[in-house]
């Protein structure tokens, strides 16, 4: 847990290297949230995936020089401490003058105990945007840190994306993000993924009930990815106050 949190710390602090850097929005929220896997996947998975519950701590902030987000999950906090784990993920883009095109680089990591698993992604997005909506895909070298392989680990692509809209006089958005696993090495698809390509995301639907409240439902996705060699769905449900 401290090497993730030295982790992200680093990435902050890279951010902040700009002398004169102009802020230009942020946002933050402290949510709950009750993970829901679907009756297939947990046959699928022969037992070893169970619903829990997480409590997370979110935000981002952009500057004139590129963005930074993170994220912070303690899991399984309704088993008690000594089932408890916890996940988190940093990232940052910066600006290269060419047009949208940004630096980008994430980390993410989950650890339960003695094991833990870490991600980390370098290479380029772009960001696309208009009147209520964005869309940033991403391609990077990938890099993992887990027990039984540390090392190169093929690359990553993927895309971040919302869409804002009214209905009903009520605030709603859709987000999604989504990752691909690819030419990932055989000596880590020894340890249990058995596919040289993963699929990793989320498909969301938020209702924004306040500027201070917003609940929504995630439909979690997978494939060849988690530990598990097969798909795996879930439902998040999801209730989250606003900084």
């Amino acid at each position: 847990m401290r090497k993730t949190l030295l982790a992200m710390s680093l990435m902050a602090a890279t951010a902040a290297v700009p002398a004169h850097a102009e802020y230009l929005y942020g946002f933050g929220s402290l949510s709950v949230n009750h993970l829901d896997w679907s009756k297939g996947t947990e046959e699928r998975a022969g037992g070893f995936k169970e619903d829990f519950l997480y409590v997370e701590i979110e935000g981002g902030a952009g500057f004139d020089w590129g963005e930074l987000y993170g994220f912070f999950d303690v899991e399984n906090v309704q088993d008690g401490s000594s089932e408890t784990r916890v996940a988190s993920k940093g990232s940052i883009t910066y600006k290269t003058g060419l047009d949208e095109l940004r630096l980008y680089a994430h980390s993410y990591s989950t650890e339960n105990g003695g094991w833990h698993i870490r991600n980390t992604v370098t290479g380029l997005s772009y960001s696309f945007a208009g009147e209520g909506w964005f869309f940033n895909p991403f391609i990077g070298f990938h890099h993992t840190n887990t027990a039984g392989y540390v090392g190169m680990n093929g690359g990553m692509a993927g895309w971040v994306g919302g869409y804002n809209f009214d209905a009903f006089g009520q605030s709603f958005s859709i987000s999604n993000w989504n990752e691909i696993e690819f030419s990932r090495k055989d000596e880590y698809l020894a340890l249990s993924e058995k596919d040289s390509t993963g699929l990793n995301g989320a498909l969301a639907l938020w209702w924004n009930v306040t500027e201070d409240v917003t609940t929504g439902v995630q439909y979690r996705y997978s494939n060849n990815k988690l530990g598990q060699e097969n798909y795996a769905n879930a439902l998040i449900y999801t209730v989250k106050y606003n900084f």
